[in-house]
């Protein structure tokens, strides 16, 4: 079951100051977002308009420059806006020139911050699966088409659930240009106890996991990854919303990064067309997900026990 944020002062100055923090941290972030993403449209223009590989390495050198630059910016906000106790482990053996595949369980919108922010320095820039239509959103989808982010579409039309494989194993294949991070938030939305009770998830603290968009990502650079990074996201006091970040309410965040082996039997499969395959990595990931599942109730009980107030 998930749990929500209850500030522990309620008081109308405390709800001033935090509608204040918010605001002001929102201004940030916009101008964040406007200014460094209107600087990657002239190198996504070059991008576009030159495709040649000296010109393209150089373009991707700066975008990702950008991009990196944006991220630290949203780190420099989060921490001068509230004291959170980060608990952080398995990050200190990366390399920021490695390629990964990174999966994660995922509560809320805060959780793409929080991994841009533990991941900063220690892998390369992360990439996301987008939905194709997110292409189109002004200035945003240009600097994500030029970051090469894979879009995602599906046949049929959104409905359908069926991914067109070679659309997304194009988007892929130029990962494998320069170091990589691929982000696959295997749940496919964020958890709520509503749609945990509606899928009968056999999970206590995760959805059910889809793995389609993981196969995809195997199937074409499965052998390029050093790696999965197996994340698990949890926040003791609550999940927070976008709001209450940038109001300054976030208290505490644990983070695990576990690396894990990718079998070689995950790699080249078609996910949508072999039942063996299919059954093969939906067991892998399934174990996966029992381990995340248990992990995530011992961090919360260590959590409750260590902030439980003592007696005596």
């Amino acid at each position: 079951m998930s749990r929500h944020i209850h500030p522990a002062n309620t008081s109308p100055l405390h709800r001033l100051l935090a509608g204040i923090k918010g605001c002001l941290n929102s201004i940030i972030i916009a101008l964040n977002t406007i200014i460094m993403f209107s600087m990657m449209i002239p190198f996504a223009l070059l991008k576009a308009a030159l495709r040649v590989a000296p010109v393209r390495r150089f373009a991707d050198r700066c975008l990702n420059a950008l991009a990196t630059t944006w991220v630290r910016i949203n780190g420099w906000w989060i921490s001068a806006s509230q004291d959170i106790r980060w608990d952080v482990e398995g990050i200190a053996s990366l390399e920021p020139r490695g390629w990964y595949l990174v999966s994660s369980n995922h509560q809320s919108w805060v959780d793409i911050l929080v991994l841009q922010k533990v991941f900063i320095g220690h892998i390369p820039f992360l990439k996301f699966f987008l939905k194709r239509e997110l292409i189109y959103v002004p200035v945003i989808g240009l600097a994500w088409w030029a970051l090469d982010f894979p879009f995602m579409q599906r046949k049929g039309g959104m409905k359908s659930g069926k991914t067109d494989l070679a659309t997304t194993r194009k988007a892929c294949e130029r990962f494998k240009l320069i170091p990589t991070s691929v982000m696959n938030f295997l749940e496919g939305t964020r958890f709520t106890d509503a749609k945990h009770k509606t899928q009968r998830s056999p999970y206590k603290h995760l959805l059910k996991p889809r793995v389609g968009g993981l196969s995809t990502a195997l199937a074409t650079m499965g052998e390029t990854f050093d790696c999965l990074l197996d994340v698990t996201i949890v926040y003791p006091q609550g999940v927070p919303t976008f709001w209450e970040i940038l109001a300054g309410e976030v208290r505490e965040v644990i983070v695990r990064v576990r690396q894990v082996e990718i079998p070689a039997a995950m790699l080249g499969g078609d996910y949508e067309r072999d039942a063996a395959y299919r059954s093969s990595i939906q067991a892998w990931v399934g174990e996966m997900w029992a381990f995340k599942d248990a992990q995530i109730g011992q961090l919360l009980a260590d959590s409750d026990a260590r902030n439980a107030p003592h007696k005596g």
